[in-house]
């Protein structure tokens, strides 16, 4: 995507746009993010870029509509990043016909405000064997997602496709959000997408150290302990791990780059 235009860029969704996974104490909501990422990039080359991101963890796509959508297209955006359904995808009941056809709705309206529409695909996260029959309703998720993209003419960025995130460092410690190694190749995909000059590069990760059966035991054991736990109580109770929180850029805004905040600005390495 190449524009003459002041790029106006907003990020609408859930945990995956917010950054959970990337933490930094020093930003809104304690992390950072691949949108984050991606504005800094635009901004180094287009320096008249504005920024919101509206993302927050634990919604669903109903929520998202709701909450984020008309706030975004009041700010008249070039660009918006559109990523929904994870959260309905791993609920115990499940209407995809509804949430497909509420997906469409969200991107009609997106395209028909003019600006350029950026999708994602889900990723099959390596959660655990238990939770393997959420691999179908991905997969079917998907494939209207990209039915829907190719029939709207928005960019996509086929996650489920990219190999790297087979690797367990891309991800947190939860196994849910990518690791600040995944939000950055993520970043690196978003621009390429988008046609963007750039200079992320690829994570350098050396080779996995093997795991005896007892360590894998001992991970999973603290896994359910320390976030299956907390997040099957949230669903009990009907509450979120959002609640509390806001929008962590809730407004366009000039990018700050990250070397002014005194962040370190090269690739996260392992």
């Amino acid at each position: 995507m190449t524009t003459h235009v002041a790029l106006r860029f907003v990020a609408v969704g859930d945990s995956f746009t917010e950054g959970v996974g990337d933490a930094d104490l020093r930003l809104p909501n304690d992390c950072r993010g691949w949108a984050d990422r991606v504005a800094e990039e635009l901004a180094r080359h287009q320096p008249r870029t504005q920024y919101a991101n509206l993302a927050l963890r634990g919604l669903r796509l109903k929520q998202i509509v709701e909450k984020q959508l008309n706030p975004a297209l009041r700010m008249a955006p070039t660009l918006v990043s559109f990523h929904a359904g994870g959260n309905d995808l791993l609920g115990a009941r499940l209407d995809m016909r509804s949430l497909i056809g509420r997906f469409e709705d969200a991107v009609a309206r997106i395209a028909e405000s003019g600006a350029h529409v950026l999708l994602f695909t889900e990723y099959n996260v390596p959660l655990s064997p238990v939770l393997e029959p959420f691999k179908l309703r991905t997969a079917v998720f998907n494939k209207h997602i990209r039915r829907i993209s190719a029939a709207y003419g928005t960019l996509l960025v086929d996650h489920w496709c990219f190999e790297k995130y087979q690797d367990r460092r891309m991800w947190a410690p939860d196994r849910l959000h990518m690791s600040g190694i995944g939000h950055e190749y993520m970043a690196k995909k978003v621009l390429e997408v988008l046609g963007a000059t750039h200079s992320l590069g690829s994570p350098v990760l050396g080779a996995l150290q093997p795991r005896s059966r007892a360590e894998i035991v001992a991970d999973d054991a603290a896994w359910l302990r320390r976030d299956v736990a907390p997040w099957l109580s949230r669903r009990f109770r009907g509450v979120s791990s959002g609640d509390h929180l806001s929008a962590r850029w809730p407004a366009l805004m000039p990018v700050v780059l990250p070397e002014r905040l005194g962040m370190s600005a090269q690739p996260v390495r392992l």
